[in-house]
């Protein structure tokens, strides 16, 4: 059997990585070697199917993009690449809509990336003024899902 030497410093870069990024699990390999790196969720998972009609958009998704929300400081990015749910169940009522007050760290969204649904949650409190995602819509890693103010 051959020897395996874990490298801490890539472990350690691995875990920086998910705290960074929100990610709740990452694995790297090189070769024969591979490292999972996971963290626990401190959020229940969301078991989200795809909905059977057609996602229809919010208003703010519908109107089109205003003034440039990305350079908001209330503009909440999205983590990772994946598929972005408005809600808990399909069909089911929005965490969040244009108007809804939010404290610091409620979820506003899920991001299903890998079969995993993580949980977004507001990084500060204050009123979401845009919703700019519809539900079972692909994101992009960066991509602003909504503004709070």
């Amino acid at each position: 059997m051959a020897s395996f030497d874990i490298d801490g410093d890539l472990v350690r870069k691995l875990a920086d990585l998910l705290r960074e990024t929100g990610l709740s699990e990452i694995e790297f390999a090189e070769g024969e070697k591979r490292i999972r790196v996971t963290r626990p969720t401190a959020t229940p998972t969301f078991a989200v199917q795809a909905p059977a009609a057609a996602p229809v958009p919010t208003p703010a998704a519908a109107a089109g993009p205003a003034a440039k929300p990305a350079n908001h400081p209330g503009a909440v990015t999205s983590p990772m690449v994946g598929t972005a749910y408005v809600a808990a169940d399909p069909g089911g009522t929005p965490f969040v809509r244009p108007g809804d007050t939010v404290k610091a760290g409620q979820t506003v969204l899920i991001i299903e990336a890998m079969k995993v649904m993580n949980p977004i949650k507001a990084p500060r409190g204050g009123t979401v003024t845009e919703v700019l995602v519809s539900d079972s819509q692909p994101v992009e890693f960066g991509e602003v899902l909504m503004v709070i103010e």
